[in-house]
């Protein structure tokens, strides 16, 4: 992972010139929740200009990075990413906790998120992976591998909205219990977080946090998928969910 990063960073150097001010690591490879199998490296980039052919000059980099597995690089110019904290309050606020500079200056350190704008895009987040949840599942053959899935590659999403449905509450989840051992991972401990977000909303709203943890053990391989009754499972997950987005509208409406 090392390697991939020094050689982007590397390659967008070389591609751009003084017209790159920043290339910065963020998500879970950042923050310690990186998953090899579940996770992507996610890259941003401040550029000084970005026309057609400042972007035309970083398309050989980004196609290596994409070939790589990876998402392309995000790009703005410093004064985009500054008004864009009004829209995405919930991602800046995730990458100003973990984040990593790998070329030029930290773009985060005087970025303000308006806390009003980010409890409405909580609540309009939920919302919305709730409704493409209900879509998905009317679409989705009713085999349990494929409810399996739809779960698994959702849970993601649900715990960070989670999580940060408690700081639009003013509430936290409890922290991370200490790691046993220095042998423990940072990805450990940013599921261990998760897990706290998820047991906090089921202590404050009143619902059944299990089919949430039994898909995190799924994804985590502490638990094999056909110990799973993935309908049922699924049923308490989608009522968990639908409890979030209904008592965090009541709650944040009153």
């Amino acid at each position: 992972m090392e390697k991939d990063l020094n050689e982007l960073a590397a390659r967008l150097k070389q591609a751009a010139g003084a017209n790159l001010q920043s290339v910065v690591l963020y998500g879970s490879a950042a923050s310690g929740g990186f998953h090899p199998k579940h996770s992507d490296l996610n890259v941003l980039c401040i550029l000084e200009r970005l026309d057609a052919g400042a972007l035309e000059q970083l398309n050989p980099a980004a196609t290596w990075w994409a070939r790589k597995g990876n998402p392309p690089p995000l790009v703005f110019t410093a004064e985009e990413l500054r008004r864009a904290a009004d829209v995405f309050s919930i991602e800046l606020l995730d990458i100003q906790a973990g984040h990593r500079v790998l070329f030029g200056e930290d773009p985060f350190a005087s970025i303000e998120v308006p806390m009003r704008l980010h409890r409405h895009q909580v609540q309009r987040e939920l919302r919305s992976n709730l409704v493409r949840l209900r879509q998905h599942y009317l679409a989705a053959p009713r085999r349990d591998k494929t409810l399996l899935r739809l779960m698994t590659e959702s849970v993601s999403s649900f715990t960070t909205l989670f999580r940060h449905a408690l700081i639009a509450l003013g509430d936290s989840a409890p922290p991370a219990a200490a790691p046993e051992s220095a042998a423990a991972s940072g990805h450990s401990r940013a599921v261990e977080r998760a897990r706290g977000a998820i047991d906090r909303l089921a202590a404050l709203f009143g619902f059944d946090p299990g089919g949430f943890h039994a898909v995190l053990d799924v994804r985590e391989g502490k638990r094999q998928t056909g110990s799973l009754d993935a309908r049922s499972t699924f049923q308490n997950y989608l009522e968990a969910v639908t409890r979030v987005a209904q008592a965090v509208d009541e709650r944040l409406n009153d």
